[in-house]
């Protein structure tokens, strides 16, 4: 046997005695809700949303783990009250990192998902998470409730999905560290900063990357953001809260779980990617994708190989060029001006316009207007392929 299969049959093991722990000391189980994404046929006949959840033990006076959409003020507060709605704010966004980070997961609890018309009954995984897809729900395109019942929880949860309009619409696929945000760390390390460090304000946006997302979505109002990272689930929260106070656009995370599982030590990040890249591919087959991401480890790899496979289904692929600092904190290889590298070979072997940039600025002025819009500083920048 391998010693990975022990050590997640140990962690199997830890969980299942710990649960019973935390029930005596008045801990109970309850639903971590994440958004999730569907879409419908131009007929309406036929519809399915991806419902994605998390079941945990939580102390019964622990603070709800819903997404924390409101953003720090620009003025001064005017109130005694309003100066302490800020301040529970702050408070429940400092407390929710060593919570998540702690998480214990409740295996095999049977739940109910209600979506549209349609209701569904399974069981959380292993690890407590829950990742299915509801048919024939009947919901129109836009963000729309969705219901989950979990024994064991007192009051139904409620999270969203995005119902994707049927017509053919440019997407977006974004990574998070290093594209969307700046980590300035060693990758190894993100994991733990973004379970320990709450403060939103500690973390700094890549410059112009929410402006650019905002571009395609203002030319494209019905284009789906999807933020795809290998970041773990329990950071979601933190993250959610992270870009909307700098105004990315609001879309779905697809993250992974950390921890031993049946193939090693810890997921592949690189497989974990590819995976949902080919399943957003099936899942909304009219959707052509803009591709973001970073040259700090694999996403030219793994974009190349996405645009070279399925270039009908890729507009564009557009890559943050990492400082040299960065590359060394990111892990990854610095990257050959002249893109000669194997994973920018890759890149260069596909048929769709690839472009290169510091920032969401750069990246913005290099892609086709019919993907980001006219540029309202100047005229619009001709784009080229990569050469070949």
């Amino acid at each position: 046997m391998p010693i990975f299969d022990l050590a997640r049959a140990a962690e199997d093991r830890f969980h299942r005695d710990l649960i019973p722990v935390l029930r005596q000391r008045g801990w109970r189980p309850r639903v971590v809700p994440y958004d999730g994404y569907g879409t419908i046929s131009a007929n309406g006949l036929t519809s399915s949303a991806r419902v994605i959840a998390r079941m945990v033990m939580r102390p019964q006076n622990a603070p709800a783990e819903g997404p924390l959409f409101r953003s720090l003020p620009e003025d001064f507060p005017t109130s005694a009250l309003e100066m302490r709605d800020i301040a529970f704010t702050s408070l429940l966004e400092a407390q929710r990192g060593w919570r998540s980070f702690v998480d214990c997961p409740v295996p095999f609890l049977p739940v109910t998902v209600k979506v549209g018309n349609q209701s569904l009954r399974t069981r959380a995984d292993r690890s407590g998470y829950v990742d299915v897809v509801v048919r024939d729900h009947g919901l129109e395109p836009g963000w729309h409730n969705v219901t989950i019942e979990a024994a064991g929880v007192c009051e139904p949860v409620t999270c969203q999905v995005e119902i994707v309009c049927p017509e053919p619409t440019i997407g977006v696929i974004c990574d998070i560290d290093d594209t969307a945000m700046i980590t300035h760390m060693p990758r190894a390390m993100v994991a733990a900063w973004n379970a320990f460090v709450k403060n939103s304000g500690a973390r700094q946006p890549v410059p112009g990357m929410a402006q650019l997302l905002s571009r395609v979505r203002r030319t494209h109002p019905q284009a789906p953001v999807v933020y795809l990272s290998t970041g773990a689930w329990n950071v979601v929260p933190t993250l959610r809260f992270f870009l909307k106070k700098h105004g990315f656009p609001r879309g779905p995370m697809l993250m992974t779980d950390w921890g031993p599982n049946n193939t090693g030590w810890f997921r592949s990040g690189i497989e974990h990617k590819r995976t949902q890249l080919r399943r957003l591919m099936i899942d909304l087959p009219h959707v052509t994708w803009l591709l973001l991401g970073d040259d700090g480890q694999y996403d030219p790899l793994i974009y190349g190989e996405a645009a070279r496979e399925h270039d009908d289904h890729v507009a564009a692929v557009a890559i943050r060029r990492l400082s040299p600092g960065e590359h060394v904190l990111a892990g990854g290889r610095a990257v050959h001006p002249m893109g000669l590298d194997p994973d920018s070979r890759t890149l260069a072997e596909c048929d769709v316009p690839v472009v290169y940039g510091t920032d969401g600025f750069a990246l913005a002025r290099a892609l086709p207007s019919s993907i980001v819009g006219p540029d309202s500083s100047g005229p619009t920048r001709l784009t080229r392929r990569t050469i070949r």
